[in-house]
């Protein structure tokens, strides 16, 4: 997958899907659509997810007004995701911004004006940017788990 997740991630977050009440092909997804990292890219904040994520464990991204430096932490509903003011000049700040309508999503409220993004709904299978095939996903694990 194009998240940039270690297997020992993915395995982590197949487990937790595979647990829920909901199908773990679409669970998977929502779990990593939520991460820091992917919603910083995809509110427009960083031009890649490798580039996301070195902002967030830089310290440059707020969630709820408060510094997060984790790129697996994971969103909720409601919570406000913003560059650090000081932050907002930086090159993968503003090389974000000029290609961030392409990767725009229905459950994010972005304001590139404000530099902020806020969590109006929770990603679903049509929330990916590529086609994923989860079922091919949950029959891999599922052997291993």
């Amino acid at each position: 997958m194009n998240y940039g997740l270690t297997e020992r991630q993915l395995r982590g977050l197949m487990q937790e899907a595979r647990s829920s009440k909901e199908a773990p092909g679409t669970k998977l997804i929502e779990l990593l659509e939520r991460r820091l990292d992917n919603v910083v890219f995809r509110a427009g904040f960083a031009r890649t997810i490798p580039a996301a994520r070195q902002l967030v464990n830089h310290g440059h991204i707020l969630v709820g007004g408060r510094r997060v430096d984790i790129a697996s932490f994971r969103v909720s509903r409601g919570q406000v995701v913003s560059v650090r003011e000081g932050s907002r000049g930086l090159a993968p700040v503003k090389e974000g911004a000029e290609v961030a309508a392409g990767f725009q999503t229905p459950w994010l409220q972005v304001d590139l004006a404000t530099f902020q993004a806020t969590v109006t709904g929770l990603p679903d299978e049509t929330s990916t940017l590529f086609p994923v095939q989860t079922q091919l996903v949950v029959e891999f694990y599922s052997q291993m788990l």
